[in-house]
C-alpha cells in the first residue's frame, strides 16, 4: 500500500518512491492555455502549492535525459494530453522558492533572498562559457553568484537571467516563484515591511513587466499584496484568488478526491468525522478539503482528529490582529463561533497597512488566509459582499485558543478560572462575584491593549474572552435583541433544563457611584424584560446580574 506523502513537497521523489498521489497534472494544461503570461495563486498555507510548482518544474525543464522525467508522468492524467509531448522538457526554467525567509531583521532577510538568487543563478552557469552572451553579462552574472552584486544588481536579477536563458537556449522561460509573501508577511509581523516591499517592487517588476523573454510566470503565495503597488505596474498578470471559479479544484481535495482517498486506506467509516474537523473550504464554488490535515489524520496511527494544519504554525500575527481587534468584531467573532454566519466586504487586493484599522482588510486577511470561508456571493456596483463562517472545527479549535490565550497569558490561576465560571452557572452568586473581582484585577491591565476602544466595549470583549470557556455547553451572546432592548451578555445552556445568565454592564460615569451605578443597571435589567427570548427557548431557570465597573474595580449584584 503506498503511503501518504505528508510533508512531501518535491513531485519527483514523492512519484519514485511510490507515494499516494492525487492526480492534479492537468493543470499543467490549465497553465499552458491560460492567455495570461503571468499567473498568480494565492492559497492559504498548507495547500500543496510548492507540490505543485515542482511538479511544474519537472514537467517543463529541459533536461538531457527526458525519458527519466517522461516516467514521472506516466499514467497521470496529463499524458493522455496531445500538449505532451510538446511541451515536456522543453523550457528552461527558473524555480525561486521565498517559503523560508522568516527572519526578525531586514538585513537577515536580504542576506537569505541575496542566497536564493544566487543559487538559481549557479544552477545556470553553464552560460559563464557561451558566447552569446557579452562580457558585462557575464561579470554581473558571476557577481551575483559570489554574492557580491549591489543592490540593483539583485533588484534586476530576474530580468538579467530570462533575458540570458532565452538567449542562449533561443527559447522563452518558464519563471516558478513559489510563497513570494512569506518575507512580506514576515516584514509586516517585524517592523520593517517598507524595506521588504520596496526590494519585491522592484524585483517582481524589473521580471516580469512586459519581459519578452517569459512563456509562462506562475506566482505562488497566501495573499495579493496590492496597494503597495508590487503588482500594479505589471499589465499582464491575471490572479485566481479563492473565490474565482478557475482552477477552483487545483488545490487542496475535492470530495471526489478524498472519498478515493478513504476508501484506499479503508477508513471511509471516519468520513462523517472528517468532514466536521476539515472540510468547509469552498474555492470558487467547490467544497475543498485541508490537504496538510487530510494526510496527516491518514498517516496517523491512532487516527484520531487532531487540529494539525493550525499547529503547523504560531499564528502569531492572526492573534495580534484579533486580539487588537475593534469590539464590533469581537462581537462578530462570537458569532462566528457559535455557527452563525456574517456578511462581510471581501477585497482581493490587501492592505497590509491598513489591516489593523479597516475591518475589509482584516476579514479579507483571515478568509485567504484560511481562517474563514465565504459562500453566497451579493455583488453590488460599490463592493462584493460574502456570508463568511469558521470553516471546520480545527479553525474553530485555534480561534478558542486564541481567545482563551487572552486569560491564560495574565497572572490569574486557572484554577480560580474554573471555580469562578461553574459558581457563575450553578447560581452561586456570591462566590462568583468574589472571585470575579479579583480576576479583573488581576487580569484587566494585559487585557485592555485596544487603547482606541471605547473603555465598555473592553470590559464587554475582556468578559467574551473569559466565557469562551463555557462554549461547548452554552451559547454565550453579546449585544442580542430579547424584551424590549438588547442586552450585553448572556449565558444560555443548550440542556434547557440548566441555569441561564443575563447580564447588564455599567461603567461608573462622574459624578456617579457603584450604588447608583448598580441600581441604574437592575433598573434597566427588570424594565427591558430580556429575559424574554430566553423563556421563549424553554428555559424556565434564569438570573439578571449588574456588573459595575470602575477601572479595575468590579461590582457585581443579582437582581
Amino acid at each position: 500500500m503506498k503511503k501518504p506523502p505528508l510533508g512531501k513537497s518535491d513531485f519527483r521523489s514523492l512519484i519514485e518512491d511510490n507515494l499516494y498521489f492525487v492526480d492534479k497534472s492537468l493543470f499543467i494544461k490549465d497553465i499552458i492555455e491560460n492567455s495570461s503570461d503571468i499567473i498568480l495563486f494565492p492559497r492559504p498555507r498548507r495547500f500543496d502549492k510548492t507540490l505543485t510548482l515542482s511538479m511544474l518544474r519537472y514537467f517543463f525543464e529541459k533536461v538531457e535525459n527526458k525519458n527519466q522525467i517522461k516516467q514521472l508522468f506516466k499514467n497521470l492524467s496529463i499524458e493522455k494530453e496531445p500538449l505532451f509531448k510538446e511541451h515536456l522538457c522543453r523550457y528552461p526554467v527558473i524555480y525561486l522558492t521565498f517559503k523560508d525567509i522568516k527572519y526578525d531583521r531586514f538585513d537577515d532577510s536580504y542576506d537569505g533572498i541575496k542566497t536564493i538568487i544566487s543559487e538559481e543563478f549557479e544552477k545556470h552557469d553553464y552560460l559563464l562559457d557561451s558566447d552569446k552572451l557579452s562580457d558585462l553579462n557575464k561579470k554581473e552574472f558571476q557577481e551575483i553568484i559570489n554574492k557580491r552584486a549591489n543592490n540593483s544588481s539583485y533588484s534586476n536579477s530576474l530580468k538579467v537571467l530570462t533575458g540570458c536563458l532565452s538567449k542562449y537556449h533561443r527559447k522563452k522561460v518558464v519563471l516558478l516563484i513559489d510563497e513570494y509573501d512569506t518575507p512580506i508577511h514576515t516584514a509586516f509581523y517585524r517592523n520593517y515591511y517598507e524595506e521588504m516591499i520596496t526590494f519585491f517592487r522592484i524585483f517582481l517588476g524589473a521580471g516580469l513587466k512586459d519581459n519578452p523573454h517569459v512563456f509562462k510566470g506562475v506566482i505562488t503565495g497566501i495573499l495579493r499584496v496590492a496597494k503597495e503597488s508590487i503588482f500594479s505596474d505589471l499589465n499582464n498578470p491575471e490572479v485566481y484568488s479563492i473565490i474565482r471559479r478557475e482552477f477552483e479544484s487545483s488545490f487542496g481535495f475535492t470530495e471526489g478526491e478524498l472519498v478515493e482517498m478513504l476508501d484506499y486506506y479503508g477508513i471511509s467509516n471516519k468520513k462523517k468525522f472528517i468532514k466536521k474537523w476539515y472540510d468547509g473550504y469552498v474555492f470558487g464554488k467547490t467544497k475543498i478539503y485541508n490537504p496538510w490535515s487530510i494526510l496527516s489524520f491518514v498517516k496517523s496511527i491512532d487516527k484520531e482528529f487532531r487540529p494539525y494544519w493550525i499547529n503547523t504554525s504560531s499564528n502569531n500575527l492572526i492573534k495580534d490582529l484579533i486580539k487588537n481587534s475593534s469590539r464590533g468584531i469581537k462581537n462578530e467573532l462570537n458569532d462566528l463561533l457559535r455557527d452563525k454566519p456574517i456578511r462581510k466586504e471581501i477585497n482581493e487586493n490587501i492592505s497590509f497597512e491598513t489591516i489593523n484599522t479597516n475591518d475589509v482588510s482584516l476579514y479579507s486577511f483571515l478568509l485567504f488566509c484560511g481562517y474563514l470561508k465565504a459562500f453566497d456571493l451579493n455583488h453590488t456596483d460599490e463592493a462584493d459582499y460574502y456570508r463568511l463562517l469558521i470553516p471546520n472545527l480545527e479553525v474553530k479549535r485555534s480561534f478558542r485558543d486564541i481567545i482563551s490565550g487572552w486569560i491564560k497569558e495574565s497572572k490569574f490561576e486557572n484554577e480560580n478560572l474554573k471555580i469562578m465560571l461553574k459558581a457563575l452557572v450553578t447560581g452561586d452568586i456570591e462566590l462568583f462575584a468574589d472571585i470575579f473581582e479579583d480576576f479583573i484585577l488581576e487580569t484587566l491591565s494585559y487585557f485592555m491593549i485596544g487603547k482606541k476602544q471605547n473603555v465598555e466595549y473592553v470590559y464587554q470583549a475582556f468578559i467574551l474572552g473569559m466565557f469562551v470557556n463555557l462554549m461547548a455547553d452554552y451559547d454565550v451572546s453579546t449585544e442580542k435583541e430579547s424584551g424590549y432592548g438588547r442586552y450585553d451578555v448572556s449565558i444560555v445552556p443548550k440542556d434547557r433544563s440548566k441555569l441561564a445568565i443575563i447580564m447588564e454592564l455599567k461603567v461608573i460615569r462622574k459624578k456617579e457611584t457603584k450604588d447608583t451605578a448598580l441600581k441604574n443597571a437592575i433598573k434597566q435589567l427588570n424594565e427591558k424584560k430580556y429575559e424574554t427570548g430566553i423563556i421563549k427557548q424553554g428555559i424556565k431557570d434564569f438570573k439578571k446580574l449588574a456588573v459595575v465597573f470602575d477601572g479595575k474595580l468590579c461590582w457585581v449584584k443579582e437582581c
